[in-house]
């Protein structure tokens, strides 16, 4: 049976303009902020650019395309059938309500199961990251650029990313702290702008404990067509969440494995 048709790339512009025109009036303003339960956390936002961004997104993908599914942050599943889009409206809500813009709405599109597109707005810097079918691409004030992961050799060349230090306990802060000593740099706070850093050849490594499938969905594509890897920690593809490595090279990616997994 053939696979269903890829949505146009600018179908998933058209909904970040939408997403943004929800996300940017409400950055940098007095806005409330609630809180919902997530396992693991005492304290996750939720705030009203959260919940109005996905509900125009999904107002916008039912009208064209009825019959696909929906994840979304912060109103779970609707539909069913092989296309399904995944969504995190604000993916960073902590800087959101901080003002600080590493914050991005978050849109993957994924066949049976596989992300197939994704796409990153981040409407401050004014800057989209986005993977079709003929590859990874950025783009800034017009200007347009293919991603390219880079490929610095050694480990001990690499810089590390992850979201906060918070979340790390047992074995994967065990497998962690050997990672953060192999390598030359380990930053932290960017969410899914560091994500689109790696893609683009600023970042060499990223890990995040706990992702969830919106978190990471759209990200997929996008770090795969320029050039890396992700996967789980266990090596399997990561569209289901969990603990995840995002990395700029196939060779860093196995290294980096082994370290986190217990290798000396």
């Amino acid at each position: 049976m053939a696979l269903p048709t890829l949505p146009d790339i600018a179908f998933l512009h058209h909904l970040a303009d939408i997403a943004d025109a929800q996300t940017m009036p409400r950055y940098r303003t007095g806005l409330a902020v609630d809180t919902k339960f997530k396992e693991g956390y005492t304290f996750d936002p939720v705030t009203e650019a959260d919940r109005e961004a996905e509900i125009a997104i999904r107002a916008e993908i039912s009208a064209r395309y009825p019959d696909h599914a929906i994840v979304g942050e912060e109103l779970g599943k609707t539909g069913s059938g092989p296309c399904c889009w995944v969504l995190d409206p604000v993916d960073g809500t902590r800087p959101f309500i901080c003002g600080i813009p590493v914050w991005g709405t978050l849109i993957g599109f994924m066949i049976d199961g596989r992300a197939e597109l994704g796409m990153m707005s981040q409407p401050f810097t004014g800057e989209r990251f986005w993977a079709d079918s003929d590859g990874a691409w950025s783009e800034r004030v017009g200007k347009r650029e293919r991603l390219a992961t880079r490929n610095v050799g050694r480990l001990s060349q690499a810089i590390l990313h992850t979201t906060s230090p918070e979340h790390y306990r047992g074995d994967i802060r065990q497998g962690f702290d050997r990672l953060a000593a192999s390598v030359r740099m380990t930053r932290y706070g960017g969410e899914c702008y560091a994500i689109a850093m790696l893609a683009a050849g600023r970042i060499d490594l990223a890990v995040e404990p706990s992702l969830q499938p919106y978190d990471i969905v759209a990200l997929i594509p996008i770090i795969e067509k320029a050039g890396g890897v992700v996967t789980r920690l266990d090596g399997e593809r990561a569209e289901a969440g969990g603990p995840v490595l995002v990395s700029a090279t196939p060779d860093l990616h196995a290294e980096a494995l082994r370290l986190l997994n217990g290798g000396a």
